[in-house]
């Protein structure tokens, strides 16, 4: 399928790609200087820090407006390579996460690459996962209801997460999957499909892959790098969510295939029309609204 033409027009209008060029300061800069769309005011926030493994760690606790004394708490992971991005980028997507599932939504400010490659954001999310498990209560929110969310990136450490809370015992309710990375797999055909396309192209998911990865043999890389290789059995049910102008679009598809065979509950949604970090144009393309709409429906239905 084409392009979604309103998105193609907005594209035009303000071009961005995701890349690496000039390096990791350049490449925030960039990003966080998109224009962004306040969204959801009536969502109060409040920053925290948390103690992490390499420091303290940075948090932001989103409550939507409720009379419920107690509400389900989703642990969101942004996106960006693992490189760019933060709890200011991603404001606005956390908000419409807190107020479409009804859920508090704490926002985990990790470490990123290649300052701190792997497994530094690994080490950060699950520190922070724990303190939100922990100390559920003090933040308004039902520890039996947790769910975790995560775009791009921030999809490969939200399904490492799944796997780690499993193992600890300590599952979680849901996984939110936006554009995973999963498999590491550029031999699937999405990724020379969708070499060239908007947002993010190949060459710049390798680039970003690199900084993260650093000197980990990926000969045998670990499952908390690579949670395609991960035992999958047992994880919470899953919404996963792919775009079709995506080199990350079959990744996606397949992690979602070895979750069904694991006996886990997946539903696999394809936006055909749209591009990597649809999310981002939710509110502006009515595409991207509709298919971040479905999928934040499927989370807050999970966490009733």
């Amino acid at each position: 399928m084409s392009l979604d033409a309103i998105l193609q027009t907005v594209l035009e209008a303000v071009p961005f790609q995701l890349t690496t060029d000039g390096g990791p300061e350049e490449a925030r800069r960039r990003f966080a200087e998109l224009p962004r769309q306040e969204v959801h005011p009536e969502v109060t926030a409040e920053d925290r820090s948390i103690d992490g493994p390499g420091g303290a760690i940075a948090v932001r606790i989103y409550r939507p407006q409720s009379e419920q004394p107690l509400l389900p708490a989703v642990i969101f992971i942004h996106g960006g390579g693992w490189s760019v991005g933060d709890l200011d980028t991603y404001d606005g997507t956390a908000r419409m996460h807190a107020a479409l599932t009804e859920a508090v939504v704490v926002s985990i400010d990790y470490r990123l690459a290649p300052e701190h490659p792997y497994p530094a954001a690994v080490d950060d999310v699950w520190a922070a996962t724990q303190w939100v498990i922990g100390n559920a209560g003090e933040i308004g929110a039902d520890p039996d209801r947790i769910a975790v969310a995560g775009d791009s990136a921030g999809g490969n450490l939200a399904a490492v997460t799944s796997q780690l809370a499993r193992d600890q015992g300590t599952p979680l309710r849901f996984q939110l999957l936006w554009y995973p990375s999963t498999t590491f797999d550029t031999s699937l055909p999405s990724f020379a499909e969708n070499a060239g396309a908007p947002i993010l192209t190949l060459n710049a998911a390798k680039s970003f892959s690199r900084w993260y990865v650093g000197d980990t043999d990926m000969s045998q890389p670990p499952a908390t790098l690579v949670p395609a290789r991960g035992e999958l059995s047992g994880l919470p049910a899953a919404y996963i969510a792919v775009a079709g102008h995506d080199p990350l679009r079959d990744d996606g598809v397949r992690y979602a295939e070895l979750l069904a065979e694991a006996g886990v509950p997946v539903e696999l949604h394809h936006a055909e029309s749209l591009v990597h970090g649809y999310l981002g144009y939710a509110g502006v393309v009515p595409a991207a609204t509709e298919a971040t709409e479905r999928g934040l429906k499927a989370l807050r239905i999970a966490l009733t």
